[in-house]
């Protein structure tokens, strides 16, 4: 945890519903401070990882997300000099992208149950419209959080951005900004608001229809 950070979630699609998920995670403005915790043994009662053990666990669960089904060319990128991890994968569906990140997410953490439900879909997407929300693992997590952990991200920004290759109509999220050019749709929050309100960044994006 720190309180420096900015997380990119990038989603671009293709008409027939395949496309390509990218993910960044930047603490650089952040790095003395995540040094001097690696040169810790142990922190609040928790063994402090090696890089060498971070960036083991990064490509470990990018090995896992190449064996998924319907994802392809699996990339990651990692700078742990200025703390910079971009990961990026093609997928043939959204509803196979989320089945890949959550299983391999279980598959690395080690968790016996699923995280979740096999009806729980937090993408969605038609011909005429997209719909992103927060996975119901991610709001259990963030109600573990502690306090001072939850005030640690009072200055991280959280940056969700969808593209598309034909007009967006409107969006249901008022805080949702739509490009000059109509074919993305981003949306910003930092990361502390996003713990106190995990619905800022649900939207359902509305397309214009497809040409014949």
């Amino acid at each position: 945890m720190t309180s420096c950070i900015e997380i990119i979630d990038d989603i671009s699609m293709n008409p027939d519903g395949s496309g390509t998920f990218k993910y960044n995670v930047n603490l650089s403005s952040s790095k003395v401070k995540l040094n001097s915790y690696l040169a810790l043994d142990s922190l609040d009662g928790k063994k402090v990882p090696s890089r060498d053990e971070i960036k083991g666990r990064v490509n470990h669960f990018i090995y896992l997300m190449e064996q998924k089904n319907g994802i392809s060319n699996v990339f990651v990128e990692t700078d742990l000099e200025n703390y910079i991890i971009k990961m990026s994968c093609d997928f043939k569906s959204v509803r196979i992208l989320q089945d890949a990140l959550t299983k391999s997410l279980q598959e690395e953490l080690k968790e016996e149950k699923p995280l979740l439900d096999d009806n729980s879909d937090w993408l969605t997407w038609t011909d005429e419209s997209f719909n992103r929300s927060i996975p119901d693992y991610t709001i259990k997590k963030t109600k573990e959080l502690k306090v001072e952990e939850i005030n640690l991200l009072k200055q991280g920004n959280y940056i969700c951005i969808t593209r598309f290759n034909r007009p967006v109509k409107n969006c249901s999220n008022e805080n949702a900004i739509i490009a000059k050019n109509k074919l993305a749709v981003m949306l910003k929050t930092n990361a502390y608001s996003l713990t106190q309100n995990l619905n800022l960044l649900e939207n359902t994006i509305y397309l214009s229809p497809l040409k014949p």
